[in-house]
């Protein structure tokens, strides 16, 4: 890839209030681990780092995932979805994800939703 830094977080589509979604997946199980925020210089810390960096909206600073815990989020790839209003952070996750002491944020509160028709046996092939 020949586009700078600067041109790749260009490509973001950030918040009236300067932030981005950042979904974190386990790279190689896409376990869903997290999602935090990251502004322009998260997200650079993040993709020249290795290390995972989020802004914190409610301490207002940068924080990496495990820098007091231990339980830090390596990075393994990134990506910006379509519309460049979200990323995808692929880690390898050492350690638990959550704050609570799990290993996702999403394993607490089953929103218990009715579940779409079971595609036919073709549609799933084709998918």
């Amino acid at each position: 890839m020949t586009e700078t830094i600067d041109e790749r977080i260009a490509r973001v589509s950030f918040t009236p209030d300067g932030l981005v979604a950042a979904i974190v997946q386990q790279w190689d199980t896409r376990e869903v681990l997290m999602l935090g925020w990251m502004d322009a210089e998260a997200l650079r810390r993040t993709l020249t780092e290795g290390r995972v960096t989020f802004w914190s909206r409610s301490r207002q600073e940068y924080w990496r995932k495990g820098d007091t815990s231990g339980h830090i989020q390596l990075v393994r790839g990134a990506r910006l979805d379509c519309d460049g209003d979200a990323i995808l952070v692929e880690v390898d996750q050492v350690g638990v994800a959550c704050h609570t002491g799990t290993r996702t944020c999403f394993d607490a509160d089953d929103l218990d939703p009715a579940r779409g028709p079971e595609l036919p046996a073709s549609a799933e092939e084709s998918a």
